[in-house]
């Protein structure tokens, strides 16, 4: 048996004081307020504070670079071509007008100079590639302290460098042991909660419960995260019955998500911890998994949503159409799937502050725990979410129809570029049906007014 000193025993005491009182902090701060729903204000009073050190930040960067007659930015910009929205036939015209007197209208058949429209177009989509661009961070305008996202600036004075060390030192030594404690404790409790509801008969007691330490765990998620979220137009959150669809920029997305609302989620069956979650959450709610041999089958995905969302007493679900993350810039193709099965439609959009740390997950780049280490280390996650007005599809609409009318509303809200491309463009070559669009478009053109002067 081992004596302890004076001094060992005074540095245990230390140490068991300290964790006692930071148990009890969490307790107070933390975990009961998340418990309740509520909100202290100290996140808010905490994104206040940083804002202002950005600013200064900014502001003697540039003032030092202008004494200095530095270059404080690289020259960068997102888009390096200017482009006018106009249709194919309108910009042939042009090409025509501009080698030749005769127009489209006097010229039936294809013409030598058409060539130059589409070496031009591959030009420009060689130079500034409007697609692969969206799977890469945006560049901040101003330096947020965080050396990942400082590669357009040429100068850092000694003042910003020290402030920069300490701001080092206070999210790895501080708020990332502290976000680390607040995961597990937060992943601890969804599965040993949800295990122990799983076990209650079911009715309105089980219901309540499980909508209750679902989101009483999300919430403690979200603030392992310092997440900062607004919520607008809380009256048109979904609703038993329906589909909920919203932009993807993160995995956290159904964090942020799932801390305001009661969702069914829908997803492929994992292994290991991830696995060990989702046997626990569809033991307390009736989550929809599939197995790896049935994600491709796409009648039986469509089958059990439909089963799912027939059920007027079963939990909205929640999909994000895209099918991959996009960097919080654009919203991109939605896969038509979620929209055939019709059922009403709840739009959400997801916007995300760059400044206090980028949310977007280039998963060909980073791997899931690297990806939540950078989460982890940011200084906060601060986002903006708008529950847009349901949706239904129209007697003469189809599903494709449907799902550009439910991306364009939320682009259009979050303040997104809406683009047409498919998502799955990050990880796989274009498809021939781009190709032949193109080519139809302008077969159409030719062959169309030929066959209008045919008949006059």
């Amino acid at each position: 048996m081992f004596l302890l000193l004076p001094f060992d025993s005074l540095i245990v005491n230390l140490l068991g004081i300290s964790l006692t009182v930071l148990f009890t902090l969490l307790l107070i701060f933390i975990i009961v307020p998340a418990i309740f729903g509520v909100s202290f204000g100290i996140r808010k009073l905490y994104m206040k504070t940083l804002l202002k050190i950005f600013a200064w930040a900014t502001l003697r960067m540039e003032r030092g670079a202008k004494e200095k007659n530095h270059q404080l930015y690289k020259p960068y910009t997102n888009g390096i071509i200017a482009k006018d929205p106009t249709s194919l036939e309108e910009e042939i015209k042009e090409v025509r007008r501009s080698g030749s007197s005769k127009a489209l209208d006097s010229t039936p058949e294809f013409e030598l100079s058409d060539i130059f429209y589409f070496c031009r177009k591959g030009m420009e989509t060689i130079m500034d590639d409007e697609v692969t661009k969206r799977f890469s961070a945006e560049e901040l305008e101003s330096w947020n302290l965080l050396s990942r996202t400082n590669y357009n600036f040429q100068y850092i004075s000694l003042r910003l460098t020290v402030l920069w060390g300490l701001g080092v030192l206070i999210r790895y030594c501080f708020l990332l042991p502290l976000r680390i404690a607040l995961a597990f404790t937060g992943i601890s409790l969804l599965v040993v909660g949800t295990t122990v509801v799983g076990y209650l008969p079911n009715g309105r007691f089980k219901e309540f419960l499980s909508k209750h330490v679902h989101l009483m765990c999300y919430r403690i998620c979200v603030r392992a995260l310092t997440a900062i979220i607004t919520y607008h137009d809380r009256k048109n959150r979904p609703r038993n019955g329906g589909i909920c669809v919203a932009n993807h920029t993160s995995p956290i997305d159904v964090i942020i998500l799932a801390s305001d609302g009661y969702y069914a989620m829908v997803g492929q069956v994992h292994g290991g911890l991830m696995g060990v979650i989702q046997r626990a959450m569809v033991k307390a709610c009736p989550h929809v998994w599939f197995e790896r041999s049935e994600v491709k089958d796409r009648h039986l995905v469509a089958k059990r949503l439909t089963e799912h969302v027939q059920d007027k007493s079963k939990l909205p679900i929640l999909i994000f159409p895209e099918g991959t993350c996009i960097n919080n810039t654009s919203v991109m193709m939605f896969k038509k799937g979620s929209f055939e099965i019709g059922a009403t439609v709840y739009p959400v959009a997801i916007k995300y502050d760059p400044q206090f740390g980028d949310a977007f997950w280039n998963s060909s780049k980073y791997g899931m725990v690297t990806y939540l280490l950078r989460m982890m280390t940011s200084w906060a996650i601060v986002c903006s979410v708008w529950y847009l007005p349901p949706m239904t599809r129209e007697a003469e609409e189809d599903a494709v129809q449907f799902a550009n009318r439910v991306k364009s509303a939320i682009a259009r809200q979050g303040g997104l570029v809406d683009l047409l491309w498919d998502g799955g463009l990050k990880r796989e070559k274009v498809k021939d049906t781009f190709k032949e669009e193109q080519q139809k478009l302008y077969s159409k053109m030719i062959v169309g007014n030929h066959e209008d002067r045919s008949r006059s």
